[in-house]
């Protein structure tokens, strides 16, 4: 979370506390940047400034072994998605998942259901919920935009318009870099008492100028996902909005993935992985800064990326196996609408009447005669009326257990969650 000296602070940056206050002497002088304090200001204040984004970086034989154990379980999420008919049945649920886990980090309290219901109906939703909604829209047009366009500047400035379009932090300059300072910490934190305190906004320039260059390297100096690791932590570490910074610098992940040819789909949830890891997220953001420590972050990254990759396998080979399952059964009513409905549940388990008439081009009563036929078949279940005129949801209750299934790393999460 970004503040500006004249913001009120919201309650959601209290998960940034297990933090050590910044303290000029605390941040070693590194390849990665320094402490810095601008001259000649009395009125100054330490502030951390990043040095270039290093070309060169040595592998260590460890890192090599992780980065291989990554590759190779992205590689099996990228063949995955290449084998699949029809992948976009899966990228919904995915997208959904990450659009979720990366607003909860900035302390949103949506539920999943909550958020697929909420596609069904016009009826006013959370502001919870209707920043998840912002997330997938900003990610929709990054993924269009990345047809036209490499990874720019400009690119990230239409995104953050849209992430921040309608919600809280709209009135901080949506599609614009910060133009005054910030600095992260708790309640009534200042530059003297923060936790981190990014570059002034004179060094923006320079230093976006110099991350663009990297992200867009021909020279290819790293593998895909060491460049995505360092393209993260220093987009976080620049801080370039004075809000929405996390959510953006998590969804360039896979976009530089899918820029650098990795995944074909956007597949890869890692804010699922950084939300349950969060307290290790920050601690090894905040080790490279505080001492150079980058090995601590990209052993950290890379061991999201490999358990996120074998999470998303294993789920989207339970989505197609159901999603078989059920066509198989559909086949035995051919000249049911019951076929169509199975790719539509797959997508969102949540179906109303209206949802499956404008789905599937039905008629009312076509649409509640499909529905019948689900139910029969054991495939939906009634949640009963919602929202202002009664309307009546359905559940398909197994298709939202594949997406709910906890990680198998749940037991480890930290008591920051």
């Amino acid at each position: 979370m970004s503040l500006d000296p004249a913001a009120e602070l919201p309650s959601k940056v209290a998960i940034y506390l297990y933090v050590e206050l910044m303290r000029a002497a605390d941040f070693a002088t590194t390849m990665f940047g320094a402490p810095t304090r601008q001259p000649g200001n009395r009125w100054s204040f330490d502030y951390y400034l990043p040095g270039p984004i290093p070309r060169d970086l040595p592998l260590n034989t460890p890192l090599v072994t992780a980065l291989s154990d990554a590759d190779a379980a992205l590689g099996q999420l990228q063949g995955l998605g290449t084998l699949i008919q029809e992948p976009g049945a899966l990228i919904g649920p995915y997208l959904r998942r990450e659009a979720l886990a990366s607003t909860r980090i900035e302390g949103t309290q949506a539920s999943l259901s909550e958020v697929l219901q909420a596609e069904l109906d016009d009826q006013p939703q959370t502001q919870d919920v209707v920043e998840v909604q912002r997330y997938l829209e900003a990610t929709s047009l990054a993924h269009q935009l990345l047809k036209e366009l490499p990874i720019t500047q400009r690119l990230i400035l239409q995104v953050h318009r849209e992430l921040l379009r309608d919600v809280r932090g709209e009135e901080r300059r949506p599609g614009e870099f910060r133009a005054s300072p910030v600095w992260i910490g708790g309640a009534g934190a200042t530059p003297e008492t923060a936790a981190f305190v990014p570059p002034l906004p004179d060094h923006l320039p320079e230093l976006l100028t110099d991350w663009e260059n990297f992200v867009n390297d021909d020279g290819r100096a790293y593998p895909a996902l060491i460049q995505a690791a360092l393209m993260h932590y220093q987009f976080e570490t620049i801080h370039p909005f004075l809000d929405g910074n996390g959510r953006i610098g998590r969804l360039l992940i896979n976009l530089q993935l899918m820029a650098r040819g990795r995944l074909s789909d956007p597949l890869l949830y890692l804010s699922s992985y950084f939300e349950t890891h969060r307290h290790d997220y920050y601690r090894n953001l905040q080790g490279v800064r505080e001492t150079g420590n980058i090995d601590g972050w990209l052993h950290f990254f890379l061991g999201a990326v490999k358990e996120q990759a074998g999470d998303a396998v294993a789920r989207a080979r339970a989505l197609i196996e159901l999603r078989e399952e059920l066509r198989a059964q559909a086949a035995s009513r051919p000249k049911s609408s019951l076929p169509r409905l199975v790719d539509m549940i797959v997508r969102n388990p949540y179906v109303t009447v209206r949802s499956v008439e404008n789905a599937i081009d039905l008629t009312n009563q076509g649409a509640r005669h499909v529905i019948r036929a689900a139910v029969e078949l054991g495939w939906l279940e009634s949640l009963g009326s919602y929202g202002r005129g009664g309307r009546e949801h359905w559940l398909a209750p197994r298709v939202l257990e594949i997406l709910e299934t906890p990680m198998a790393y749940d037991s480890t999460k930290d008591v920051d969650r």
